[in-house]
């Protein structure tokens, strides 16, 4: 019975590309034209941010010029794509589009860019939205994210470890310095879960990186209350010459 009504269902509302919306063969899933349109991340990566990097894994940490030069208060970030093409189309859905439905498929990406950073005892927690962004786009698409990748895993998520106390100007178009006396003091921890870091690894999730003042800021939260380490994993990263 349970076959009959899903193959009935597969009828009324067959699978479609979450790129295009064109007739796939699975729920979720990509259609070929847009899974090659979508930049994967793979290969030699910065340790720090995720980027591509040329050259091969020499046993060394490699970061790009630009963590060097500016250090962030992180341990180790990741990136699943890069932000352009039909990736940059799929975050933008995702956040702005109505579309939560594009988590469940990034939850595997994710878990598939976080391999060589996970530890034991890591816990999951998603940078927060103000409660107004919340109100208007009805959910919080990084702690979406950071659900579909924990179950993916099957580790801990904590969706509101984190509180966005105050309502920021958007980020877009600043550079990175405005962006970091922006979110000044913006983040900070849930009072409720003040001991639930307490010596672990913390691995922020959100959707893209640009300059990571907001990931840094989150960092900054997480270390203040006792975390052990903190990583970064985002859905997207912008390439460095963007």
């Amino acid at each position: 019975m349970l076959a009959r009504i899903q193959t009935a269902v597969s009828l009324l509302y067959p699978p479609r590309c979450l790129g295009c919306g064109y007739m796939v063969e699975s729920d979720f899933g990509l259609c070929g034209p847009c899974w090659r349109e979508t930049s994967f991340i793979g290969g030699t990566v910065c340790e720090s941010c995720g980027t591509p990097l040329p050259g091969a894994v020499d046993g060394h940490r490699i970061e790009c010029d630009d963590c060097m030069a500016h250090p962030h208060p992180w341990s180790h970030g990741r990136a699943a794509l890069m932000y352009e093409g039909r990736a940059r189309q799929l975050v933008l859905a995702l956040k702005h589009g109505d579309r939560p439905e594009i988590a469940r498929p990034a939850g595997r990406w994710l878990a598939h860019a976080a391999r060589t950073i996970l530890v034991p005892d890591t816990i999951v927690v998603p940078v927060p939205l103000h409660w107004s962004r919340f109100l208007k786009r009805r959910y919080n698409q990084s702690a979406l994210l950071a659900q579909s990748l924990a179950q993916e895993l099957g580790i801990e998520v904590c969706p509101d470890q984190l509180l966005r106390r105050k309502r920021t100007a958007t980020l877009e178009g600043k550079t990175a310095e405005q962006r970091f006396i922006t979110l000044k003091d913006a983040i900070q921890l849930n009072p409720n879960r003040m001991e639930r870091l307490q010596g672990r690894t913390v691995l922020l999730i959100d959707d893209v990186m640009t300059t990571g003042a907001t990931l840094s800021a989150c960092s900054v939260a997480c270390q203040a209350s006792g975390a052990k380490d903190v990583r970064v994993l985002t859905l997207a990263r912008v390439a460095m010459d963007a």
